[in-house]
């Protein structure tokens, strides 16, 4: 559902429920009013708010997007765990430059190739350091303006999860994000591989998933 509404003050964020992932549109919002409303609604909030030069976007994620996004996140540190690598996940950290025009929260964002480069508990994240790796799950709220916002920031790869395609892995090239087969953060790391695993939390528990996820790395090791 897009609702279109007249003024801010008609946003009324609290009354969304049900499963749906929920998206309210604004036009002709300055960087300014943008700035005053992520003051406004503070940081400890559930809503995604995505900004792209005037257009701003509020997306109230559903459970299940939030049972899809963890379960990536918790792959992803798994992964980092069973490699030996260095990771800083930084969750729904705001990713935005005002020269652009551009500012988006991800599902969650992680540093793993630069995650060296973060110190400490709260590190001061250069402005021009995007996260190595996205994900965006999409149930029923399209990511095409996130992409659009990822591409200009710089963000090397993205996964994106829809209900139709399931896992698709998109890096970044020079004439914009290409799907590819295969992870360039894990090399070895298929996209198919990936829905095996979300395919599995069908009918397993979260945990049962996350050892089939060690098992296998610890098989192609």
């Amino acid at each position: 559902m897009v609702c279109v509404p007249s003024s801010i003050n008609e946003l009324e964020i609290d009354s969304f429920e049900g499963q749906l992932t929920q998206t309210v549109v604004l036009s002709n919002i300055s960087w300014l009013t943008y700035q005053a409303m992520l003051t406004d609604m503070g940081e400890h909030r559930s809503t995604r708010i995505t900004y792209d030069q005037g257009v701003l976007i509020l997306k109230m994620p559903s459970t299940l997007h939030e049972i899809i996004n963890r379960l990536l996140a918790r792959i992803v540190t798994t992964l980092t765990e069973e490699l030996g690598l260095d990771i800083v996940n930084v969750g729904s950290t705001r990713l935005e430059r005002e020269e652009l025009g551009k500012g988006a929260e991800p599902d969650t964002g992680f540093y793993i190739q630069n995650a060296l480069r973060l110190e400490g508990l709260d590190p001061l994240i250069p402005g021009d350091l995007p996260p190595d790796l996205v994900i965006e799950v999409d149930i029923t709220s399209p990511s095409t303006q996130r992409m659009s916002i990822y591409q200009a920031l710089k963000v090397p790869e993205v996964w994106r999860y829809t209900k139709k395609k399931g896992l698709s892995i998109y890096h970044l090239g020079k004439d914009g994000y290409q799907e590819l087969s295969l992870s360039q953060v894990f090399p070895n790391l298929s996209s198919d591989r990936l829905n095996t695993f979300l395919e599995q939390r069908q009918t397993q528990s979260e945990n049962q998933v996350i050892r089939a996820v060690r098992q296998w790395i610890q098989s192609t090791q």
